[in-house]
């Protein structure tokens, strides 16, 4: 088609701005998003933690890591334990926290971590779904004891960043502290770990302590040795990715 053009500077300019509005795009074209297809990967970020044992002769069951809703802590002081909490405390045993109400997702460490080491355990979390994460172990030469922290939360931390904690050991209240041979599960005592009966006072708190048979305890498997004070470990969580 053969574009007229007009003889006066005025007309020039209108034609020049009405091809200039011509090739703008319309309200509807800058209102538009493109949309990222509905099966794309989730962003993920990685958390390593590090967890030490700091007691003198408690070796700890692998390492937990929890991530969950912070509406549904997986232990709360004065109150009794989960299912999955018994079980650890007893037994060291943490299979039972992937089906606690409230769980997105757990990491575990592989074997025992025993007094002077540490181990690192590996958590992926999606960028949209930052939940905060509790950690918990047990104590394995005591009847019911565990050691944790609590909905710690690390949306905050950039890459390369860390938060150091100490987590205290506590009693889980589902087992009579007695010491025995028989109900003592690590290689102190030999016994049978979890026990569904719930003969103690239901409801976690700080552990007392151990006694022992050398201090006078009768029926203990445990020494002096055993005993242990607060803080159980040590944890530092550095965001990797």
């Amino acid at each position: 088609m053969k574009m007229q053009f007009s003889k006066t500077i005025g007309g020039m300019a209108i034609v020049a701005s009405t091809l200039i509005l011509t090739g703008c795009p319309s309200s509807n074209d800058n209102n538009s998003q493109v949309e990222p297809p509905k099966d794309a990967p989730a962003v993920k970020q990685e958390y390593k933690v590090t967890v030490t044992n700091l007691t003198a002769n408690q070796p700890f069951s692998p390492i937990t890591v929890v991530a969950h809703s912070a509406e549904y802590p997986q232990y709360r002081v004065g109150e009794p334990a989960s299912n999955a909490l018994e079980r650890l405390a007893e037994s060291g045993n943490n299979s039972g926290f992937s089906s606690e109400k409230g769980v997105e997702k757990v990491a575990s460490g592989s074997g025992e971590l025993f007094p002077g080491n540490k181990v690192e355990v590996t958590i992926s979390l999606d960028v949209d779904k930052l939940l905060p994460v509790s950690v918990l172990t047990m104590p394995v030469n005591t009847n019911d004891a565990f050691v944790g922290l609590s909905t710690i939360d690390v949306s905050g931390l950039a890459k390369g960043q860390t938060l150091s904690f100490r987590g205290n050991i506590y009693d889980a209240g589902t087992e009579a502290n007695t010491e025995s041979k028989g109900t003592v599960p690590g290689p102190a005592g030999g016994g049978q770990g979890y026990n569904s009966e719930r003969d103690d006072i239901n409801k976690v708190h700080i552990h007392p302590g151990v006694i022992s048979a050398d201090d006078g305890l009768t029926g203990s498997a445990l020494s002096a040795s055993h005993r242990f004070d607060n803080p159980g470990m040590s944890v530092v969580i550095e965001r990797v990715k």
